[in-house]
Formats: structure tokens, C-alpha cells, sequence
């Protein structure tokens, strides 16, 4: 009897892989017999990095019109910029790119919109940025407009200058023209006193240089200071150039890296209307773009979709390797890069 039971098992689970390996070989076929049509015709799908949501007018209404009218981009600068799971140059571009195409091909977009709340970020991810939108404003000759609701700080600002106009709203912070590498921590002193020792194999004038381990030698910090510089000599020479208010020199010497509220922002230069609500700030960027806001228009978003993929190898690689991360939580943006233009009080 024990046998009888156990061959109906096995016999039903033969049967359960049979279909399964089935199915899985159906769809195997139907995608050889696509990717072969495909490429044979040359018209191979690609599929869409972002998603398209609507979002308020300048009159608050969240309403689908015809695909004929005229679109406004919206892009949100939030968070810190050139983190892995926010904003990134990525992330930015993909939005671009796919803003000329599907719902909002045959040229709508006559304007973009900048959102912004952020510390900023990192240097490449906020160059990157800012220089994507002003070539495409120029290539496609669209007006940008910029509404700070919360922070717009260092990279934010870096971003900001592709902007024409900038606006703040009543509890803005705006600034931080300036640059950060590090911290460094030096522990020598105290592995020496625990009997620790250390020792880092290199080839290379200080390629360990700044090494936690030892006693820091005179002068082996030079190149990166000389790198932190130049990336402030290049933050200073955007925003100056983009604000022409700005004074470079009260910049250099007086207004610095700190921050400051939306009337003495816009006193300085920083921005061009403080007090401001987002619906001022889109109605002015609709008569620049010549759109009648008592017509139909839309308002768009373009989201970055999860890139399951990207998470799923990530998640198995570290899987496979058996290695867990221990991490030490100090306050510290999650970004990749040690240069940024970042706005850390703390």
C-alpha cells in the first residue's frame, strides 16, 4: 500500500515537470521565432526606461487631454543627486531620450519644468546633468524653468544654472557653491597603542595616500586638494556665468559655501523671484514657451522603472560569493564617488 502511494507521487510529479519544461519550452520557441522576425524586419522593440504620469497644471488639474497638445516636462531633482536608488545621470538621461518619443513624440515637449529639493551630490552625476539639459534646451530650443520647494544646495545649484529662470518658494534654502572630499579619519595612534600593526603593499609615488594606518606624510594630500580646486574653480565658473546677478568675487570671498533664505537668495543672485508658489513659477515658463494656459496643455512626468534585472544580479552575485556587507551608518550619503558637491550640515 506504502508503494502504491509513493508511485502515484512520483508519477504525478514526473507529470508536474513534464508541463512545466513544457510551457517553458513554448515560450523559449515563441522568443527565438520573435527575436528571428525581428531582426529580420530590423524592427526590434526596445523597450521603455520610464514611465509616463500626469501631473497637476497651473490650476492644480490632473486631467488627460489630446495627445496634439503641447507638453511641459517636469523633472524632480530630489534627494541626493548620483545616488544609486535617486537621481542620476542615468536616470536623466533616459528621461531625455524617451521624452521625444511614444506619447510625447512630434516635438510636444515646448518646456521643463525643474523641481528641486536636494542637498546635491555627486560632481560627475551633477556636470552630467546639467550639461544634458542645456544641450537639450539649445537642440531643441524649449525654455527651462526651476522652483525650489525645500533645498536647492551645491549640486542642486550646479543643475539649477541650465535653468533661465529659478524660483524659490517661501521656506526654500538655497547655496553652498562649494566642494567636499572626505572625511579622512587617522586611527595609527591608536592601533599602535592596542599592539596593532599594519602594513599596505603599493607601487606608485602614494598611491596609499590618506591610508587610515599610518601617520599621514607632509604634502600627500596636494593632488587631491588640486583636484578640489578645480572642481570648485568649474562650479564657480557655471553658476557665475548662468547667473549673471552673482556676483564671483562676493561669492568667492563673502557668500561662500553657505546657505541662505529665498529673499537673500534672490538679493544675491542665486535666484530670480523668492515667495513664489510652484503655480507662478509654471505659469511663467508657459508664456515663455508661447502656451495659452486657458488651452489644453499637459503637464508630464517621466519615472525611471525598476531595474529588477540590475537588483536581481546584484542580489545573486553577493549570494554566490557568500559575502555580506558590513556597513557603519555615519550620516554619509549612499554615493559612489568621493567629490562631490554636497551640502552636509551634520
Amino acid at each position: 500500500m506504502q508503494t502504491s502511494n509513493e508511485s502515484i507521487f512520483v508519477s504525478a510529479f514526473r507529470s508536474l515537470f513534464k508541463t512545466f519544461f513544457a510551457i517553458c519550452g513554448l515560450f523559449l520557441s515563441l522568443f527565438a521565432i520573435s527575436f528571428v522576425y525581428f531582426a529580420l524586419t530590423g524592427n526590434i522593440p526596445i523597450e521603455p526606461k520610464t514611465t509616463i504620469s500626469i501631473v497637476p497644471d497651473a490650476e492644480n488639474k490632473r486631467e488627460l487631454v489630446s495627445q496634439e497638445a503641447p507638453a511641459i516636462l517636469q523633472i524632480k531633482i530630489h534627494g541626493v543627486i548620483g545616488d544609486p536608488g535617486g537621481v542620476t545621470s542615468e536616470t536623466i538621461e533616459d528621461i531625455l531620450i524617451e521624452s521625444r518619443t511614444a506619447y510625447l513624440s512630434n516635438d510636444r515637449v515646448k518646456g521643463i519644468f525643474i523641481h528641486f529639493n536636494t542637498p546635491g551630490g555627486t560632481v560627475s552625476d551633477s556636470d552630467a546633468i546639467y550639461r544634458m539639459l542645456k544641450a537639450y534646451k539649445e537642440k531643441y530650443k524649449i525654455p527651462i524653468y526651476a522652483y525650489v520647494e525645500g533645498l536647492c544646495a551645491s549640486g542642486g545649484m550646479y543643475i539649477a544654472a541650465s535653468a533661465d529662470k529659478i524660483y524659490g518658494s517661501p521656506t526654500s534654502v538655497i547655496g553652498s557653491v562649494g566642494v567636499i572630499l572626505g572625511p579622512f579619519f587617522n586611527i595609527s595612534e591608536t592601533l599602535g597603542k592596542i599592539g596593532v600593526q599594519s602594513r599596505t603593499l603599493t607601487q606608485g609615488l602614494d598611491k596609499d595616500a590618506m591610508t587610515p594606518y599610518r601617520p599621514w606624510k607632509e604634502g600627500e594630500d596636494a593632488s587631491y586638494k588640486a583636484l578640489t580646486a578645480y572642481f570648485y574653480d568649474q562650479f564657480v565658473q557655471v553658476v557665475t556665468e548662468a547667473r549673471p546677478r552673482l556676483d564671483k568675487t562676493k561669492l568667492i570671498h563673502e557668500y561662500g559655501a553657505h546657505v541662505f533664505d529665498p529673499i537673500l537668495a534672490q538679493k544675491y543672485g542665486y535666484i530670480d523671484q523668492a515667495n513664489a508658489n510652484r503655480n507662478e513659477a509654471l505659469l511663467a515658463l508657459l508664456e515663455e514657451a508661447k502656451i495659452d494656459p486657458s488651452s489644453a496643455y499637459q503637464v508630464v512626468e517621466l519615472q525611471p522603472k525598476f531595474d529588477w534585472m540590475r537588483g536581481l544580479s546584484a542580489g545573486a552575485s553577493l549570494l554566490c560569493s557568500g559575502k555580506v556587507e558590513h556597513r557603519f551608518d555615519f550620516g554619509q550619503p549612499k554615493i559612489q564617488e568621493p567629490f562631490a558637491y554636497l551640502y552636509m550640515p551634520n
